[in-house]
């Protein structure tokens, strides 16, 4: 589709230096990190080599998009901190899961000793990961729960019931107890079982807790920036009375305050994701609060457990890793955007919470089916 002139205002793609920008037609893997070429293809369970070299890979949905990478962030900033590690990082421009599944293809290839998996599409990976498998190359699913009729293991998420949740809890500090009103839930991506356990679980709260208001949604926002944009603006147009807006995806909390800043026009809003964007409104009022999946967190900790799973020898743990949940409010946003300032700022941070999972992995791991 050919795109129509740039409106003044609109959210533009951001360009992550740090990061492989890949095409969709792109299969080969842009190393990220520094290391040796060679490896060997040992799996877990082989001698222990603390300096072992390794190539690895962290194949994500799309480049386009705040949260994937913040994943993408975390895993390389697991790889630089074990050194020796060539780290793989690629993603299409675009949530383009065919054109995800050859550069998972190639990291088959290419990145022998483990690949971290982040994909809005799931169901295209079951023969890749099978193959993968077949091939003895360690997996890690990470945000997205592998697929069925796979043999992946390991599966590092954030509970996304509980993220919504927390959401709701934070919207009903804003909202008297017998308030009436519309509120009105948007979902990027409508039947991606992530973002639906969040939508349940934030519409489950404000039913409960403010049952006079009445919920309209959820409706598609849609998910790369500018269709984000575009479909909220249309949202709230049809809904002039709503007293809130809430979405539960990463490109809501840019598009809503934007909204709000063209328009003229208050209301409620909030949502999940931490772009930089959606932080600044926290701070400036237009959002009430983010609820953070703190991706960077799940890219460190599927990157981490696979380096030390080859150079130990010893299994990865499995099951579902769960790092955890964060509100972001006007109490500690200005926290946040110094720990979002850079790389460096964001290892600092997260030191203290990696050493005390990593201390006891055992606190944070559940079987996969009890994922939500």
């Amino acid at each position: 589709m050919t795109a129509g002139p740039r409106r003044r205002g609109l959210p533009r793609r951001r360009t992550f230096t740090a990061l492989s920008i890949l095409t969709v037609s792109a299969v080969a893997l842009t190393a990220c990190s520094s290391g040796s070429s060679g490896s060997d293809t040992a799996g877990a369970g082989g001698a222990a080599d603390p300096n072992k070299p390794l190539r690895m890979a962290f194949i994500y949905a799309t480049s386009t998009q705040n949260p994937f990478q913040e994943m993408a962030f975390g895993s390389k900033a697991a790889a630089d901190q074990a050194g020796n590690v060539t780290l793989n990082q690629a993603a299409p421009v675009g949530v383009n899961g065919p054109a995800q599944v050859q550069l998972f293809q190639s990291a088959i290839r290419n990145s022998p000793d483990g690949i971290a998996l982040e994909t809005l599409t799931p169901d295209l990976f079951v023969r890749p990961l099978n193959q993968a498998s077949d091939q003895n190359i360690p997996l890690a699913a990470v945000d997205t729960a592998p697929p069925p009729g796979t043999k992946v293991g390991l599966y590092v998420g954030n509970s996304n019931a509980e993220l919504g949740t927390a959401l709701g809890n934070e919207f009903i500090k804003h909202v008297p107890a017998d308030a009436k009103g519309e509120v009105v839930i948007g979902n990027d991506i409508p039947g991606l079982q992530l973002l639906v356990q969040r939508a349940d679980a934030l519409i489950a709260v404000i039913k409960k807790e403010r049952p006079g208001l009445t919920i309209s949604g959820p409706y598609d926002a849609k998910s790369e920036p500018t269709d984000n944009f575009n479909a909220w603006q249309g949202i709230v147009k049809a809904h002039p009375k709503a007293i809130a807006f809430l979405g539960v995806g990463g490109q809501d909390g840019v598009s809503l305050p934007l909204i709000q800043q063209q328009t003229g026009r208050k209301f409620l809003a909030g949502s999940a994701d931490i772009p930089p964007e959606a932080l600044k409104a926290v701070k400036d009022g237009y959002l009430f609060a983010l609820s953070s999946p703190e991706h960077w967190l799940k890219g460190y900790v599927a990157t981490r457990l696979l380096i030390e799973s080859k150079r130990t020898g010893k299994p990865m743990p499995t099951g579902w890793w769960n790092p955890g949940t964060l509100i972001v409010n006007k109490d500690n946003v200005d926290e946040i955007i110094k720990r979002q300032a850079d790389p460096a700022s964001r290892a600092a941070y997260f030191k203290a919470v990696v050493d005390k999972q990593f201390a006891d992995p055992n606190s944070y791991i559940k079987p996969i089916a009890e994922a939500d």
